[in-house]
């Protein structure tokens, strides 16, 4: 009996020490994870713009973690507190609106950024308002969005995200998001690559993507006119009645196309009518599709397609456009313009 009770003992130790172990290895692989999640990738710290893409990422962790106590507590006893500290307030209309999270935010990137490059230009989108904002020069010039998807993380949702876009010559070419919900950090630098946690990656490696076989997103933003309303729905029922696997609308601009630059979703579009984009929702993602080798190009006009719907070789998407339409392939923009505006193959 004492030596059956002996081997019992010896072997909850062992099976104790067993647990320890794996659970050592885990914390300790977890931490390698995290670390490499947060680093920026050896090939984009060779670039010119290496400094400032450093500072867009601090920043970037910065902001999002000042995000993290709403969305963890949301639906608890502690987040009736934290949805009390929100402080919103109505831009344009109810549906557009900015918590006091969105304004420390910006306020604390504006301060980093005067600090650390006071020759700078910055267009923010809380700084702006509901005015226009200021256009692009060719000076060098940060575009900041402190929360895109503000809905969804006043509702503790969590899709939303901060979003650091860095132009040079009049052109984007530096992209920092981070989503802190979902700890996911994109980056990109123009012509080395875009980047989802250390890893590179690629909207697909397929030559040929069908509208068919797509998930497609959109976002109907803040139109509320019947006539507007009509035409988000009736491109959606385009869309539908041509076939595809299904639809997405995820409440985040900025999100949908970096899960477009992943792979996550296969088109996303806005602009229709007046749900249209600014500056900021496009900056940064803007960078990280093209180095994920998709094709972002304004929907309507003439500026990215040609009259039978081709897109235009070489032809670059301006981020002050109206309407947008991003595809991992060029085909399936192509494709899935012509069905959104009823156009004529």
């Amino acid at each position: 009996m004492p030596s059956s009770t002996s081997q019992v003992s010896l072997a909850i130790a062992t099976a104790s020490a067993a647990v320890s172990i794996g659970s050592l290895v885990w914390v300790m692989s977890t931490r390698r994870r995290d670390s490499r999640r947060f680093q920026v990738p050896a090939e984009l710290a060779k670039s010119k713009y290496a400094k400032e893409l450093q500072l867009a990422v601090q920043m970037a962790l910065q902001a999002g973690q000042n995000m993290v106590n709403h969305l963890d507590s949301r639906g608890t006893k502690a987040g009736e507190v934290t949805t009390s500290e929100l402080g919103i307030s109505v831009k344009g209309n109810a549906a557009d609106f900015a918590t006091a999270i969105d304004l420390e935010n910006e306020i604390a990137v504006l301060e980093r950024l005067e600090k650390e490059f006071p020759s700078h230009s910055v267009i923010g989108e809380e700084s702006t308002g509901t005015g226009s904002p200021d256009p692009l020069t060719s000076d060098p010039t940060w575009i900041v969005d402190p929360i895109d998807g503000t809905t969804n993380f006043a509702a503790g949702l969590p899709l939303t995200c901060v979003s650091i876009g860095f132009c040079d010559g009049g052109e984007p070419v530096l992209g920092c998001v981070y989503s802190p919900a979902t700890r996911e950090l994109y980056l990109a630098v123009k012509g080395m690559g875009a980047y989802r946690n250390g890893y590179r990656i690629r909207g697909t490696t397929e030559k040929k993507k069908r509208l068919l076989d797509s998930v497609v997103c959109f976002e109907f933003g803040y139109a509320r006119s019947e006539e507007a309303v009509d035409l988000m729905v009736g491109a959606v029922k385009r869309i539908l009645m041509n076939g595809c696997r299904t639809t997405r609308w995820l409440g985040s601009g900025v999100l949908d196309l970096c899960y477009v630059a992943s792979g996550c979703l296969d088109v996303v579009y806005c602009g229709i009518s007046d749900e249209g984009w600014k500056p900021w929702d496009y900056c940064a993602a803007t960078v990280i599709c093209n180095e994920a080798s998709c094709t972002i190009a304004a929907l309507q006009g003439n500026s990215n397609f040609d009259e039978k719907g081709n897109w235009i070789r070489h032809s670059k998407f301006d981020i002050y456009a109206n309407s947008m339409i991003c595809a991992v392939t060029r085909g399936l923009a192509e494709e899935t313009r012509r069905i959104i505006l009823g156009l004529e193959k």
